[in-house]
């Protein structure tokens, strides 16, 4: 099958328009392979034939599909350790003062992929606070990928996925069934997972009182202005003081001015203004 420069355009547009991900032309390749299953699926004879299908159909669900083969999920737990450092021995402790007798900890694990980033997350909890059974804890993880979320319920992982746990938690918090790990009730508790597109604002708008947000290494497939809107959004479904995290390679700071950014440990962090 034959995708055009044009057709690539017409797709990638339809693309952006849907889900805020921008693919250039040095990803024709990348996308090609992609339309190309979809299409043969379908016994599609040619890819205009598909775009038209995705393009127009009143039910999304194979453009849904060719979403979950064009999103990346390279993750694993405990990635980026010195962020989660940050998060676990500076931000929470903040976090904890300022609640006081509230004890109710809301977080959102925005494009989560296959779970190793939240489960993550709500181990952390269970290791730093102070006796967590006492605590509302609520981490809400969310993806785009369907395929992924559905994976990602299941908790089972392959060593590769935990290569980076320290030991203690390897044996304290997953089960190991031959060569896999499965994730223990009690981390898998507090987290609820859910699709949501971060380029919808209708999506977006139901999210609010997060103490909380992670959404690092997915900004960098969209263009600045999807980028924009989809921070102001996660500004609005901040809590007054709570924080938020992107990847290492991406800065709050180039994409808005509402966050206050201060020094808390090591760290620069960005917080929604009290």
């Amino acid at each position: 099958m034959v995708l055009s420069d044009e057709l690539f355009d017409k797709f990638v547009k339809l693309i952006y328009m849907k889900t805020g991900i921008f693919y250039d032309i040095n990803k024709k390749y990348y996308v090609q392979k992609r339309v190309e299953k979809r299409a043969e699926c379908l016994e599609m004879k040619t890819l205009n034939e598909y775009y038209q299908m995705i393009k127009f159909s009143n039910d999304s669900s194979e453009f849904d599909k060719l979403v979950n083969d064009l999103t990346v999920n390279e993750t694993y737990f405990f990635r980026d350790f010195p962020q989660l450092r940050n998060f676990a021995e500076d931000i929470l402790p903040v976090l904890v003062r300022e609640k006081g007798d509230d004890k109710k900890l809301r977080i959102w694990s925005a494009a989560c992929s296959t779970g190793e980033e939240p489960y993550t997350l709500s181990i952390i909890l269970l290791e730093m606070l102070d006796k967590p059974e006492e605590w509302d804890l609520q981490i809400l993880a969310s993806d785009i990928n369907t395929e992924v979320l559905q994976f990602a319920k299941i908790g089972m992982y392959d060593s590769r996925a935990v290569k980076d746990v320290p030991p203690e938690y390897l044996e304290k918090y997953f089960t190991k069934h031959h060569d896999k790990y499965q994730i223990n009730l009690n981390v898998r508790r507090p987290v609820t997972f859910k699709r949501i597109n971060l380029s919808c604002e209708n999506e977006m708008s139901h999210i609010s009182g997060c103490d909380v947000i992670f959404c690092r290494n997915c900004l960098i497939y969209f263009d600045d202005q999807s980028r924009k809107n989809v921070v102001d959004r996660f500004y609005e479904a901040l809590n007054p003081g709570g924080f938020i995290f992107l990847g290492h390679s991406e800065s709050i700071g180039r994409i808005s001015s509402a966050f206050k950014v201060q020094r808390i440990g090591d760290t620069i962090v960005y917080s929604k203004p009290e």
